[in-house]
């Protein structure tokens, strides 16, 4: 038996039976893609959400109104009715904290308009209001210029940080520092411009300006706007001491009773990734349920086409038999000859998958990472499925009767 031999036989049906077959590998190729699209996205977006976890900092806690990700639990509403947190409340957390000197509070909103003289962006600026630490806390870079200071939050100063994406719309080949925009019916000083960061999921991260978060609240606030609180810990060690004692502190402040739960949400880094991680994990999960069912319509098709092929080839099965060939060679020949299919669809369907979640995860901004354990799954499943549906067709053929077989036209 030659297993090259069967290889190329199995090419040679495909290229004889090319609907027949072309529609059961197409099925196969649907089943894979399927999983390695999902798995592919899956990767790119765990590995772009650690990335921005990261960048956020180690060992930080973040304090806000709503949970950043809701996966079940209470509904919108409920949340809605907690009570904002206040810049007075960032104040006296900012003196109760003992653990740790690294406390910034910020405020955004989306939609804005930012104009200087006759230029203007479109109305999608994202505006934050921030502290002296913002910038520390968040791995903000400056390139030029200055970022803003404590006496600037103190005295409410009308000063702005901008993103790329405004400076190029409203001041392209000028140097910004020193110019006015205006942002409603404010108008703001430039004293610094942010390292371009680029895009992630879809959205520019170079599309906003930061203000001093008493002037955003000052000007710009609404009283439903919450301020959001992160808090750094100084180490891993006192992480759990400062998670503690920020909870104390702002039930507290907030004058919760010992019987009433937080009418805030506190997350730290490692929560948000494992929050992203099971919302990632359906999309996994739908991929694998999608593909499963294609491929197993595909192991179908395979066993049809299989059962076709040993009817056609009924003859050359009892001349082998008559020159001396083994049961056992005949029936490995129609595996590998089904298992070669089976990789065949499997590898239409991969390089689909890799092309199609590299180009998705580009246009949302994700960090783009080939699914490689996907990769060896899906060549896995296509063995196993050659494997179990190939099987009742070759042990058909190795049972066949020589002489009967020699008769058949």
């Amino acid at each position: 038996m030659n297993f090259t031999e069967s290889i190329i036989q199995a090419f040679l049906s495909v290229k004889a039976n090319k609907l027949r077959a072309g529609l059961t590998l197409l099925s196969i190729s649907i089943g894979v893609f399927a999983i390695i699209f999902a798995g592919g996205i899956v990767n790119s977006i765990n590995n772009t959400v650690n990335g921005e976890m990261s960048d956020m900092g180690e060992n930080s806690i973040m304090i806000s109104k709503m949970p950043r990700i809701q996966m079940g639990g209470p509904t919108w509403l409920k949340y809605s009715k907690r009570k904002v947190i206040d810049y007075k409340q960032l104040k006296e957390l900012k003196k109760t904290i003992t653990t740790t000197p690294f406390i910034s509070g910020e405020i955004s909103d989306v939609g804005y308009i930012i104009k200087s003289k006759s230029l203007e962006t479109d109305p999608d600026v994202n505006v934050i209001g921030g502290d002296e630490l913002y910038f520390n806390l968040n791995n903000v870079e400056v390139s030029e210029g200055r970022a803003l200071t404590e006496f600037d939050i103190d005295n409410i100063r009308n000063y702005v940080v901008l993103g790329n994406d405004i400076i190029t719309k409203i001041f392209p080949n000028q140097d910004p520092i020193g110019q006015k925009v205006r942002l409603q019916s404010q108008e703001y000083e430039v004293i610094g411009t942010l390292k371009q960061r680029g895009a992630m999921m879809g959205r520019s991260q170079d599309n906003l300006m930061i203000i001093p978060i008493t002037s955003y609240l000052r000007y710009h606030c609404s009283q439903w706007e919450s301020i959001n609180i992160k808090v750094k810990a100084i180490n891993r060690l006192t992480l759990p001491y400062t998670y503690d004692e920020v909870i104390g502190a702002l039930r507290s402040i907030r004058n919760l009773k010992p019987w009433q739960e937080n009418s805030f949400e506190i997350e730290t880094n490692d929560s948000i990734s494992e929050q992203f991680s099971s919302l990632s994990s359906y999309l996994s999960y739908f991929g694998i349920f999608a593909g499963g069912f294609a491929l197993l319509a595909a192991g179908i098709g395979i066993m049809n086409i299989m059962l076709v092929t040993v009817k056609e080839r009924t003859r050359e099965i009892g001349i082998r038999k008559a020159v001396g060939a083994k049961k056992s060679w005949i029936l490995t020949q129609f595996i590998i000859e089904t298992i070669t299919l089976c990789q065949i669809g499997g590898f239409i369907g991969i390089l689909l998958g890799v092309i199609s979640s590299t180009l998705v995860s580009k246009a949302l901004g994700l960090e783009v990472n080939l699914a490689i354990d996907w990769i060896i799954i899906s060549i896995l499943i296509c063995t196993l499925l050659g494997l179990i549906f190939g099987a009742f067709p070759a042990y058909k053929a190795s049972n066949l009767d020589p002489i009967e077989s020699l008769r058949y036209e």
